[in-house]
């Protein structure tokens, strides 16, 4: 199968580091133009540096993706001079780790105003342009939180619970369109947002047993699979969120099969 995304135009959120910034990369490798925001101009400087060494049309902006104005000129900039927007891909995100009894409203307010009020305003600013072109992939980041919340990650994974929402109800308005709209939900994929990796062994231990696949995640893995739904090849997928955690509790004990499996060699 070739998935062929040559010459598309697509917007990374959040596209400085971690899984953001290997979207951007791997996009770009398909011969995508990459128009990557970030929230600092030192991050911004790199991922533009990163892609345009793949593709030199690519290019970058420092943009909080709570701030409409600034979303609705870099958008605006960019359909002026690229002519398109093929794919916005809202990677970015913050993450609590509070119980809800100990959430500042500070936190609660910064946490879904990114998450969740992020994703509306860059989602509002493309559609016209993908509605005039009436073709447009919008791939929205939920979490395996949205599906099942963690003890103390109650507002993160409230947030993306509306992320998944919201996307399922722009599928809905934008079908006419022929515009996706779908939400990817990760589940244990190490980045420096989460540090799996430098946790005790035995913690460590303790949540690859939830998965059926006993083994970290990568971001290559979701840079595929954002490949994938910015691609033809998934035109009649959409209002979905896709679960790439690695089979998260996808049985009550995923544990017991590599212990059977163990037992029987």
């Amino acid at each position: 199968m070739l998935i062929d995304l040559h010459d598309k135009v697509a917007v990374v959120t959040g596209a400085g580091r971690g899984i953001g910034r290997d979207i951007s990369l791997a996009l770009a490798r398909e011969g995508v133009v990459v128009v990557a925001l970030d929230l600092t101009a030192a991050a911004v400087a790199s991922i533009e540096t990163e892609l345009r060494a793949i593709e030199p049309r690519c290019r970058a902006y420092a943009c909080d993706v709570r701030d409409a104005a600034r979303i609705d000129e870099i958008i605006a900039d960019v359909d002026a001079t690229l002519g398109r927007v093929d794919v916005l891909v809202n990677n970015a995100g913050v993450v609590d780790d509070d119980p809800i009894a100990d959430v500042a409203e500070q936190t609660w307010d910064l946490v879904t105003d990114v998450n969740v009020k992020g994703t509306f305003l860059m989602c509002r600013a493309v559609i016209p342009v993908m509605k005039r072109q009436r073709s447009g992939r919008i791939i929205n980041a939920a979490s395996f939180a949205a599906i099942v919340p963690r003890v103390g990650g109650v507002v993160y994974a409230t947030s993306k619970a509306a992320v998944a929402h919201l996307t399922r109800g722009l599928a809905g308005e934008l079908g006419p369109w022929d515009i996706t709209v779908n939400a990817y939900a990760p589940g244990m994929i190490p980045t420096e947002m989460n540090h799996f990796t430098e946790r005790p062994a035995a913690e460590q231990e303790a949540l690859l047993d939830t998965l059926s696949l006993h083994r970290w995640g990568s971001t290559d893995d979701v840079a595929n699979l954002i490949c994938f739904l910015a691609s033809d090849k998934a035109a009649y997928i959409t209002g979905t969120l896709i679960d790439i955690s690695g089979g998260k509790l996808a049985t009550q004990l995923p544990r017991e099969a590599y212990d059977r499996a163990r037992d029987r060699k």
